[in-house]
């Protein structure tokens, strides 16, 4: 097992400690060893994001580093959401939805962490299991008793809500105690003695600590690390068209690496080294090498390429990366299954039967890349159109040029318009 050095170190190298109790305590307790550490994700939607994804490395990290990760799902605090980093309330999900939410997010923890039995597995639970069955009149004697209003009121993360015009519900005030809890419930039944979360939860770790020092008489650990946010002051994991999910039916690959490839090149270090689980010298090469060739984009392709491999399978991460190098113009012929239907999920894509591809205008006009039969004759005058990587002229006869795979013909005009049409038989 890794030292617990590297374990303190290897955050701080990495910029992953905003604050956290007692460095020296932590070192001197993971010294002794395995020590059991959790993250929860609360199931609002059915997909995790990658602004959680910073969570899913850091615990695969630890354990790759000999300690024990605990990956919450939060099938109880998701009915009444974290006020934490927001400015107004969630909506309130009903029981069955959270319930989807949960399994659908245990499969994409699964991807990460590493649950096969051994001295590091990984356990992931639900906090639904144990907070069901608590009453109200249990939880304010065992819980509420042991936090005072004080305590709460001073948390940031309740300050801030406070002043907002809407001010803060009773539902979402009630959070703090409920992930104290959590926190108490994985120390005593699971020897859980570490939370670790984003900078914004630092006052609901802290009241696990409190409460886990009054109920079990024990030490517990708590480490946040920085919100991540871009160069810019735009917040990580967000486009113009929303979120980047973890779930390829909302983002596909493709879409998913092409986030990271694009990242600015004033990111890339700091994301190199907070995502990648490269060891710091291999991303300090990396950076190295960016710096002398920027053009090259050494830095992005290599984090988007690991992390696509991480959350999607390295299939998925070679198809994506198959799919840019065409739609960036490389010869589409060696192209992949999984990469053409990737691409089809990218492009917009025609069926039709093979004897169509006998007139070309028409299938330029079908396929909408030419508004009319003139503008069709046009491009293929100006030789601006390309089929399966081949320049087409007014002479050419599409049904001549081989198919991709017995099935598909991906057309290009100018540099960037594609269409892809699908051979019906």
């Amino acid at each position: 097992m890794a030292t617990a050095q590297d374990f303190v170190k290897e955050f701080g190298a990495r910029g992953l400690i905003h604050d956290s109790t007692d460095r020296a305590a932590i070192t001197a307790r993971a010294a002794q060893s395995s020590l059991g550490v959790y993250v929860g994700f609360d199931p609002t939607s059915d997909s995790l994001h990658i602004g959680h994804l910073l969570g899913q490395i850091t615990l695969r990290r630890l354990q790759l580093l000999g300690h024990r990760p605990f990956t919450l799902a939060g099938g109880a605090t998701g009915m009444v959401g974290d006020p934490s980093g927001r400015s107004e309330e969630r909506n309130l999900l009903d029981a069955e939805t959270l319930h989807h939410n949960v399994q659908c997010i245990k499969r994409q923890l699964e991807r990460i962490l590493d649950f096969e039995k051994g001295p590091t597995q990984a356990t992931l639970v639900d906090n639904a299991d144990w907070t069901r069955k608590i009453t109200m009149l249990d939880f304010l004697r065992d819980v509420g008793k042991h936090i005072t209003v004080n305590q709460m009121l001073a948390k940031d993360s309740v300050k801030s809500r406070i002043a907002e015009t809407n001010g803060l519900s009773y539902t979402e005030f009630s959070y703090m105690l409920l992930q104290a809890n959590d926190f108490r419930h994985l120390a005593e039944h699971h020897d859980c003695e570490m939370q670790m979360g984003g900078s914004d939860q630092w006052g609901n770790i802290t009241a696990g600590i409190d409460l886990i020092r009054k109920k079990l008489g024990r030490s517990a650990y708590g480490l946040t690390w920085p919100l991540v946010t871009r160069a810019d002051g735009t917040k990580f994991g967000k486009t113009a068209d929303g979120a980047i999910w973890l779930d390829a039916r909302r983002t596909s690959p493709y879409q998913f690496r092409q986030y990271f490839v694009q990242i600015a090149d004033a990111d890339i270090e700091r994301m190199l080294l907070q995502f990648s689980l490269h060891p710091i010298e291999v991303v300090k090469e990396i950076v190295g090498e960016q710096s002398r060739s920027p053009e090259s984009r050494i830095g992005q392709r290599s984090l988007a390429r690991e992390l696509t491999a991480l959350v999607h399978g390295e299939q998925a991460a070679e198809a994506a990366e198959e799919a840019a190098a065409v739609l960036f113009g490389a010869n589409p012929m060696s192209a992949t299954p999984a990469t053409l239907h990737l691409i089809a999920s990218e492009v917009a894509v025609t069926q039709m039967g093979a004897a169509a591809l006998g007139d070309t205008v028409a299938v330029l006009v079908e396929t909408k890349l030419a508004s009319s039969n003139s503008e069709a004759r046009r491009l293929l005058t100006q030789r601006s159109v390309r089929a399966n990587g081949e320049q087409v002229d007014d002479q050419t006869n599409l049904s001549k040029i081989p198919l991709l795979h017995n099935r598909w013909m991906l057309l290009r005009k100018g540099k960037t318009s594609y269409h892809l049409v699908d051979i019906v038989r």
